[in-house]
């Protein structure tokens, strides 16, 4: 046994000689890097390192970060990750001299390779342990999507404390009930326009430790009646490597391990049915994300990534957490800068929502219909053309869903996979001549160099197949905050239109029957339940609505309806087997007066496809027959108009709000006629769904509970 004396005498013990650490507590004090300590072996499963002297302060640490920063042992693999801040090191150690985040519009712009952003996140760290912030502690992160977020998130749960997450948008009253729910004790904003906005609120009815300015200067800020201290993003940077400078060698520290089963964050669900609810994800539901997500997104170190989801979002959180492991540079965006990004940055992987892919759906549309009639007409015919050949060339793989548990006789599968490569081979020289003539300049518009993920809601079928006619993968995902949150996911080796892929690694998926409970065979529709290690710990401080989604066993509820594709050996589906298809909420499903189920989602999808329909809410519960409410895209309905209009009719350009509901009325009939229901009375509103009035959560789903009390009044004379 080597001994060597530093000052206090030191011991440390293995309780294994692998060195293979378990999830049983270990703790870790620390002098400075270059002591030699005393090494004994004990069949205790434990590790701990004790330095005999006076009474230490116990913190609590993420280890193989606060190791690296410390005792400079080596790097450890992804298996031997306890804590989320573990992968900073990791990362530093493999991807260290590359571009790890690229912030260009917040002032300062910053740009960050990997060792920089370790060494941001544990001066963040040692920086809220200087101002106060214990293990446990309930920190308040209401900011949106930049570097110094992410620094803030890693760096508060290095600390051992549990970070709570919202966004700027949303409504001051909505902030306060999550501040004082969650039992929070600080809070760190985005900056000065933010705090003004909710100080004097918070100042009066929250407990307020002390606040954190991410970006912008304190002599901006409203401080009236705001008794807490208020530290810069700088001071708090500047704390913490102040300490991490000094501290070497003091001895006076006593380290706790984080437990993979710790709360990490608290993330507040966006509240589509009523008052948001916490959801606690432990550091094992995170880490289960980052371990998953390779195989459906095979990312490579140097891949380029897109940001403009924000960061407090289940999805984007995740899909970040898992790309830095990975060494991917990725780039701070928003929706106002996201065209020019594309092209200029030219990302190799765009993670976002439906919402944006119909965005840039619809100005591709736009662009076509711009241009001269030859040029528009032959545009729209390969492209129709190609959106044939595709729907060909899924029927000879195998990629087309089926409901049937019984596969076809043999001889029809021969017939079919014949007539449909025969079908494709008429048609692929014209698909690739609309390659070469369209699809270029739509692909380099569009900026996307490897595919486009998308998740948080359902995506529409016409996208999808559009997207794929013209050449873009784009990987359609399910989750929920409740599940950390992928669930599922298409691959690129099986990206099955109209899906959401199969389940990740370690996730079990059953459908079960709405009344019976019980376990439904493949292709019949039921309730989806999920059980793997993503599932939350449960909601905070609400113990009646866990129980309710999540039983003894560990299967938690979606609340979402689906069916598993049935597995074919032969056909048209016989690629497809195990993949998870979706079709609304169970909570959304319209019950009419004669007892017919409508599920709003397709007609709402069918509908969406109209250029004059900017959004629309299906109606009608209890009712006859179903209803909507629709936002007007009013430029476009106002050149309907004038194309309508004789050129000489003063009136044109005066669309009267009749004439407008008339126009609505008839598009909304055109796309949903070959829907299961066909909608009755319609309600034309002026107002947009948005954040800001409430009618829209902070991921941009409509919630339906706000709309329906807004309109109450004219839904009621709607049924009249």
């Amino acid at each position: 046994m080597a001994s060597s004396s530093l000052g206090a005498s030191t011991l440390v013990s293995y309780g294994s000689p692998s060195h293979e650490f378990r999830d049983s507590g270990f703790r870790l004090l620390l002098g400075y890097k270059g002591f030699v300590p005393r090494v004994r072996i004990s069949r205790r499963r434990t590790f701990r390192l004790h330095c005999e002297s006076k009474e230490k302060e116990v913190r609590r640490c993420s280890p193989f970060l606060e190791r690296s920063a410390l005792s400079g042992d080596d790097a450890s693999s992804s298996r031997e990750w306890r804590a989320i801040p573990d992968i900073w090191r990791s990362s530093a150690e493999k991807y260290g001299d590359r571009v790890a985040v690229i912030d260009p519009y917040h002032d300062p712009p910053t740009k960050l390779t990997y060792k920089q952003l370790e060494q941001e996140i544990l001066s963040f760290a040692e920086g809220l342990r200087v101002v106060g912030v214990k293990p446990d502690d309930k920190i308040a992160l209401f900011a949106d999507n930049s570097c110094r977020w992410l620094v803030a998130d890693q760096g508060t749960m290095a600390t051992g404390a549990v970070n709570v997450v919202r966004g700027s948008r949303s409504s001051v009253e909505e902030l306060l009930q999550i501040y004082n729910h969650s039992e929070s004790v600080a809070l760190v904003v985005d900056n000065p326009e933010f705090f003004n906005r909710i100080s004097e609120t918070f100042s009066s009815r929250a407990n307020l430790r002390f606040v954190i300015l991410l970006w912008g200067e304190k002599s901006s800020l409203f401080m009236e009646g705001t008794r807490s201290p208020v530290y810069s993003y700088t001071e708090i940077m500047d704390f913490g490597w102040e300490r991490l400078r000094n501290s070497f060698g003091s001895g006076k520290y006593e380290y706790e391990y984080i437990n993979p089963d710790d709360t990490a964050s608290i993330m507040y669900t966006s509240g589509t049915t009523g008052n948001p609810k916490g959801v606690m994800l432990t550091h094992r539901n995170l880490l289960h994300q980052i371990s998953s997500l390779h195989a459906s997104v095979p990312t490579e170190a140097g891949d380029r990534f897109l940001s403009m989801l924000p960061s407090w979002h289940a999805y984007e959180r995740a899909c970040e957490y898992f790309i830095f492991t990975h060494g991917v540079e990725q780039m701070y965006t928003s929706i106002r800068y996201l065209k020019d990004d594309l092209k200029q940055y030219r990302p190799h992987y765009l993670i976002s929502v439906p919402l944006v892919y119909e965005t840039l759906y619809s100005g591709i549309q736009k662009q076509i219909s711009a241009s001269s009639a030859p040029r528009k007409f032959l545009a729209f015919t390969l492209i129709r053309i190609s959106l044939a050949y595709m729907e060909t060339k899924r029927i000879y793989e195998g990629f087309c869903l089926s409901k049937n548990q019984k596969p076809p006789p043999y001889l029809v599968s021969l017939v079919d996979w014949l007539s449909a490569r025969a079908a494709a081979a008429i048609l692929w020289p014209l698909h690739m001549l609309a390659k070469r003539l369209v699809y270029e300049k739509i692909l380099s518009s569009i900026g996307i160099l490897k595919a486009g993920i998308s998740g948080g809601s359902s995506l529409p079928m016409h996208i999808d197949k559009f997207f794929e006619a013209v050449g873009l993968d784009v990987q359609n995902g399910y989750g929920l905050t409740e599940t950390s949150p992928v669930i599922s996911v298409r691959r690129l080796s099986c990206n099955v239109l109209g899906s959401v892929g199969h389940p990740i690694r370690d996730t079990e998926l059953k459908v079960m029957d709405f009344e019976t409970n019980n376990v439904l065979p493949p292709g019949l529709k039921g309730i989806v339940k999920v059980r793997g290690p993503q599932v939350m710990k449960g909601y905070y401080k609400n113990p009646l609505a866990t129980r309710q989604v999540l039983d003894e066993d560990g299967w938690f509820n979606t609340g979402d309806m689906g069916w598993i594709a049935p597995h074919h050996p032969t056909g048209r589906s016989r690629s497809v087997g195990g993949s998870i298809v979706l079709e609304g909420r169970a909570k959304d499903t319209i019950v009419l007066s004669t007892g017919e189920n409508v599920e709003p989602l397709e007609i709402e999808e069918a509908a969406m496809r109209s250029s004059l329909i900017q959004q629309i809410l299906v109606i009608g519960q209890d009712q006859r027959r179903i209803g909507a409410i629709i936002v007007p895209n009013k430029e476009e309905a106002d050149i309907a108009a004038e194309n309508n209009d004789s050129p000489g009719d003063s009136r044109a350009s005066e669309l009267s709000k009749e004439k407008l509901t008339s126009m609505v009325y008839k598009e909304l009939r055109k796309w949903t006629s070959e829907c299961s229901f066909q909608v009755g009375p319609v309600l034309v509103v002026d107002e947009p769904f948005t954040v800001d009035n409430g009618l829209m959560t902070p991921t941009m789903k409509i919630r339906r509970d706000k709309v329906v009390d807004k309109y109450k009044d004219e839904i009621a004379n709607l049924y009249k």
